[in-house]
């Protein structure tokens, strides 16, 4: 009997075990559907009213993993969507960069939907709606894993984690969505806010090329105002594009046919963006890369409850100097500074690099970037405007070699690899959690086995 019991429990850490690895596990469920009926919090009502919006129109979900922001956008009454509300994130976990496998701990990047069938008002997390990675981009590069979700609890092994409460009021913004009529929620996922401050700091991040491609989207939504469309073709996104024949993402793209009067404003965006990227440059903002203990959480939350990896929060990331080792060019960045302010009639002034959001980060200095040294950031994307030749490529003659290979390989430079949590860790956490007492909570005694600390989490 002894030995049944030993391979039963046996068999329960690895099916927890795995479970983990998987992704935000919702096997658990509370049963409390009660919950995803609650209504818009009369805060958010108000809010919906001076922006000109009902609960009934359509939502776009914005999110930035470094600043820890959800931010939720609707559409007004003139067609254009404004920004409703922005919910400082309790937790997210891994390190800035895309979801590329099934474990790796990782919030995905990118462009998702959300359908009516992807929400879930039994949640063990509170309430919950699944993302919808892997989408079309992930899949052609072979990406693996799901189960990635917006939920409550605070607790997050590759999931945006909200508080229950704001988890309670996001999930009900996107029922009285679909409920208005509207098919599919956009969610943005984005490291960063797409800046020129932020394009210039992490210029030489290995995933720069896959971020100049969010920022595409992000340009589009930002100067229409609107819910880029999304295609995915040659394994990459393209906005606002349209074509007639069959798209698949990993072959190259059809004949594509776009709006010139969008691509035209994007093009002007974008020409502003690289000129304050060459000037902040070549005054000597150096190029970094963040290393995370495991994610981070905004501000707002310091000394709250979670229930996933408290210790990784206690440092923060990491900020690592790298070696930019390409020639400069200062005459290149003035002619490019001067055409993009001819083109915009306006001169571009210079403004502060944006702070570190989260938590303060630890600077390891390896190597400091030249004050004149080149680093243009745009190089156009497919799908989009047809942009300038960058000061970087001089002219686009040479493209600029790979970043961070060379810095990595470089013996004065060490980055450290990103940490991450053990499958025997994992095997530990197969108790399944249950949400943290919160602050002025609205459940009712009913949901009372909700309110004790969790021991452990049970998700990835």
């Amino acid at each position: 009997m002894n030995s049944i019991i030993r391979r039963g429990t046996a068999v329960g850490l690895t099916v927890a075990a795995c479970a983990l690895i998987a992704g935000c596990d919702d096997s658990y469920l509370d049963q409390s559907s009660a919950r995803s009926q609650q209504p818009i919090s009369s805060a958010v009502l108000a809010k919906m009213e001076a922006l000109d919006t009902t609960p009934s129109s359509p939502t776009v979900i914005r999110t930035y993993k470094k600043e820890a922001e959800l931010e939720i956008w609707k559409m007004k009454s003139n067609g254009e969507y404004g920004l409703l509300k922005t919910y400082p994130m309790c937790r997210w976990s891994g390190q800035l960069g895309p979801k590329k496998r099934e474990g790796d701990m990782q919030v995905p990047e990118g462009f998702y939907s959300i359908a009516p069938g992807q929400m879930n008002p039994n949640s063990h997390y509170y309430l919950a709606f699944n993302v919808g990675y892997p989408n079309a981009y992930d899949r052609a590069y072979g990406r693996t894993g799901g189960n990635v979700m917006v939920h409550g609890v605070c607790s997050s092994a590759g999931c945006f984690s909200m508080t229950d409460e704001q988890v309670a009021d996001i999930y009900a913004i996107a029922r009285d969505s679909f409920a208005g009529g509207q098919r599919e929620i956009q969610l943005q996922s984005y490291p960063f806010h797409m800046t020129a401050e932020n394009m210039a700091k992490f210029r030489l991040d290995p995933n720069i090329d896959f971020w100049k491609n969010l920022k595409d989207g992000s340009d589009h939504f930002e100067v229409t105002k609107n819910e880029p469309s999304v295609l995915v073709c040659g394994k990459h996104y393209v906005f606002d594009a349209t074509t007639k024949d069959e798209v698949k993402g990993s072959e190259p793209c059809p004949a594509l046919k776009r709006d010139d009067s969008v691509e035209a404003l994007v093009a002007e965006k974008v020409d502003k963006d690289d000129a304050k990227v060459a000037e902040l440059a070549s005054s000597g903002v150096k190029p970094v890369r963040l290393v995370y203990a495991d994610g981070g959480q905004n501000p707002a939350f310091v000394g709250y409850k979670d229930t996933s990896d408290p210790d990784a929060l206690a440092g923060g990331p990491q900020e690592i100097v790298l070696n930019d080792r390409v020639k400069s060019a200062p005459a290149v960045v003035k002619i490019a500074v001067a055409d993009a302010d001819k083109k915009r009639a306006a001169s571009v002034a210079s403004a502060p690099v944006e702070a570190l959001a989260a938590q303060p980060a630890q600077t390891v200095a390896v190597a400091s970037a030249p004050a004149n040294q080149s680093g243009g950031m745009f190089g156009g994307v497919a799908g989009g405007a047809k942009n300038v030749e960058k000061w970087l490529h001089l002219g686009g003659q040479d493209p600029a070699p790979p970043p961070l290979a060379a810095a990595v390989n470089d013996t004065d430079q060490q980055v450290p690899l990103p940490p991450h949590r053990d499958d025997v860790h994992l095997a530990s956490l197969h108790t399944s959690p249950t949400p943290p007492t919160r602050p002025n909570s609205a459940e009712t005694q009913a949901d009372a086995p909700d309110s004790s600390p969790p021991t452990a989490p049970q998700q990835q």
